[in-house]
C-alpha cells in the first residue's frame, strides 16, 4: 500500500479455512462433517426437477468414500484392484437408483468461536451450509441452504440424518477439520478503476520477473493470483474469471451482497506457490501438477474445477442468499 495508497481503503480480511482430512464430530467446525442438527427439525431435501438427467447408483456415502480411497490407492500404486476391492465394487454396482426428493448434504459447519470473520445474527454462534449434491440446469451449481443457529439451544441432536439417495460423487466432500488463517486481500484488478488497474498490473509484472504462472490466460493477471487467496474461505474478494466483475444486489432490498463462503474445488494451483501453506509445500512439490493430492483435501469438483461463492445481504440475515460460480 506504500506504492498504491489508493488500495488502502479497499482491503478486506479473509479467513482461509484450510480443510484437513479428519474425523470431525458435531461439536467441531468442519467441511463435509456431521452437523449439530436439532432432532425435532426436518432435514432439508431438494425437490427441484432440474437435476442432471443422468442418474447415479444409490450407494451409501461411506461406500462412495471407500470407493474413492480404493481408486486413489490403486492409482498411486500403479496396480489393478485386488480381488477384495473388486468384490466390494461389484456389490456397490448392484444397488439401483432411487427416485424422489434428494436429501441435502452437509458442506460446512462453522462455529463462530473457530472462524474469525463470521458475523452471525444476534443470538447465533453456528453456521451450517448444505447443498443438493447435483448440479442444476439453471445455473450449473448445486442448490445451497444456509442455517444460523445457537449451539447451546440444541440439546437433542439428530444422530442419524438422512443421506441423499443419489448424488454426483464429485459433490460429496471428504470430512475435514479446518485450520483457519486470516489473510489480507485486495480487489480483483477488474474491480479497479482503469488507470489504477493499469498501474497495478505494470508494477506487479515488474516485481516478479521470471516467475512462472503456468496456464494463466491473458485476462488472469498475476496480480489477481497474488492478492486474492484461493481455496475455501470466509469473506474476502472474488477472483473473477468466467465473467468480468458484475453487481450482485440482494434480490429483496437491492443492497450489494458480500461474499460469505467460497466453496473451492482446490486450495491452490500447484504452479502458483504464493498461497501454498508452509506445511504443505513439500507434499505439493512431490505431488506436482497432477490433479489430486494435498491441494484437494475435500475431493470435490464444482463444474469443471470452479469455485462456488455464496453471497449474502449485509442488511439482513433473513434475506435470501445468492450464489455464483467462478
Amino acid at each position: 500500500m506504500t506504492v498504491f495508497p489508493e488500495l488502502a481503503p479497499l482491503v478486506r480480511t479473509a479467513t482461509r479455512l484450510h480443510p484437513r482430512p479428519g474425523t470431525p464430530s458435531v461439536h467441531d467446525s468442519s467441511i463435509g462433517g456431521p452437523l449439530l442438527w436439532p432432532a425435532s427439525e426436518p432435514w432439508p431435501h431438494c425437490h427441484a426437477e432440474d437435476h442432471d438427467a443422468e442418474r447415479f447408483p444409490s450407494i451409501s456415502l461411506a461406500d462412495a468414500r471407500l470407493e474413492r480411497r480404493m481408486r486413489a490407492a490403486r492409482s498411486s500404486a500403479g496396480r489393478e484392484y485386488t480381488a477384495e476391492e473388486r468384490e466390494i465394487l461389484d456389490r456397490m454396482e448392484e444397488r439401483p437408483a432411487a427416485d424422489g426428493p434428494i436429501a441435502m448434504l452437509p458442506v460446512a459447519q462453522l462455529y463462530v468461536r473457530d472462524v474469525p470473520g463470521l458475523h452471525p445474527p444476534e443470538g447465533a454462534d453456528l453456521l451450517q451450509v448444505l447443498w443438493c449434491p447435483y448440479e442444476h440446469d439453471d445455473d450449473g451449481m448445486p442448490k445451497t441452504a444456509l442455517f444460523w443457529r445457537s449451539a447451546a439451544a440444541i440439546t437433542d441432536v439428530l444422530v442419524d440424518p438422512p443421506e441423499p439417495a443419489e448424488y454426483e460423487e464429485d459433490l460429496v466432500p471428504e470430512p475435514c477439520m479446518i485450520d483457519p488463517e486470516q489473510v489480507i486481500e485486495y480487489p480483483h484488478s477488474g474491480e479497479l478503476e482503469g488507470e489504477l488497474r493499469q498501474r497495478v498490473d505494470q508494477w506487479t509484472m515488474a516485481q516478479i520477473p521470471g516467475v512462472e504462472f503456468g496456464g494463466l490466460e491473458d485476462r488472469d493477471q498475476p496480480y489477481n493470483f497474488l492478492c486474492i487467496a484461493p481455496g475455501w474461505k470466509i469473506g474476502g474478494f472474488i477472483k473473477w474469471g468466467m465473467q468480468d466483475p458484475y453487481p450482485n444486489p440482494c434480490p429483496t432490498c437491492g443492497t450489494p451482497t458480500e461474499p460469505l463462503l467460497t466453496i473451492a474445488s482446490d486450495e491452490w494451483q500447484s504452479d502458483v506457490h504464493h498461497w501454498v501453506p508452509y506445511e504443505d509445500q513439500a507434499a505439493n512439490i512431490s505431488w506436482g501438477a497432477v490433479q489430486g493430492g494435498p491441494s484437494e483435501p475435500t475431493q470435490i469438483c464444482v463444474s469443471d474445477r470452479n469455485n462456488q461463492i455464496i453471497r449474502v445481504c449485509p442488511a439482513s440475515h433473513e434475506h435470501p442468499h445468492i450464489q455464483l460460480m467462478q
